[in-house]
């Protein structure tokens, strides 16, 4: 794999000290270089509108910065629908953004909400994927997303860490029946279960993340690594569909 374009699908910039995580545009980069990661999606760690009313420009300055390796997904809380929708048309219009990111816990709105569909259809219509958290938390588990997909059908959705620690299965159910869900890997601590989720879904519909500075990239790309891939699904999931799924596939 030492020829292999990596792609982190799920990286965070910004300095929270409420949340004990701090990282630069220049620490993003840094760790990426460490863990052979050519290219990643970056997001702020907390929501718009919210603690820091600045996370538009932050990520959009960053990935100005390092053009061609950063690429900008806006991280929006429903709650404020018409301003996260505003907010997301520039966002995705003007500066090139890439992708939505929902956090259900930090902004406590179900991805069923009739707030939440209403953004991730925008995101669609706007020609990018939504990125939920998807864990073990109330309001983020599979299931409760699977209502915004089915909601959504023409809205791509990825599920970030793919359930967790103890929904995994039900985010492998999950993706099963909806074909708009894509299966994201950071944080999620078992390597059979990306090699049992390319088995059900298809290489074509999973995703390497790292959730960095959360997660490290590097301890996070070895998951993919020793999951058992063939290469040419190694290939994908590590870069190939993110490169794809964000229009930047030659």
């Amino acid at each position: 794999m030492e020829d292999q374009m990596i792609f982190d699908l799920h990286m965070h910039i910004e300095e929270s000290t409420a949340l004990g995580w701090q990282m630069s545009a220049a620490d993003c980069i840094r760790a990426m270089d460490e863990a052979g990661v050519e290219r990643s999606a970056v997001m702020t760690l907390t929501d718009l509108p919210g603690l820091n009313p600045q996370g538009l420009e932050l990520i959009a300055e960053a990935c100005e910065q390092y053009r061609d390796r950063l690429y900008g997904f806006l991280r929006l809380n429903p709650a404020h629908l018409e301003t996260s929708k505003q907010l997301l048309k520039q966002a995705v219009t003007e500066l090139g953004f890439k992708g939505l990111k929902l956090h259900p816990v930090s902004t406590l709105q179900h991805p069923g909400g009739v707030a939440t569909i209403d953004l991730v259809r925008l995101a669609g219509e706007l020609g990018v994927p939504t990125l939920f958290h998807c864990g073990d938390e109330p309001l983020s588990t599979p299931l409760s997303i699977a209502q915004a997909a089915a909601a959504c059908p023409d809205a791509t959705i990825i599920l970030g860490h793919m359930g967790g620690y103890f929904h995994v299965d039900e985010a492998l159910d999950v993706a099963e029946r909806f074909p708009n869900i894509i299966l994201e890997t950071s944080a999620m601590p078992y390597p059979d279960k990306i090699r049992t989720a390319v088995a059900r879904v298809g290489a074509e519909r999973v995703v390497f993340g790292s959730d960095g500075p959360v997660s490290s990239p590097n301890l996070e790309k070895q998951k993919v690594v020793i999951s058992g891939l063939g290469e040419e699904a190694a290939g994908l999931v590590l870069g190939g569909n993110a490169e794809k799924l964000l229009g930047l596939a030659a």
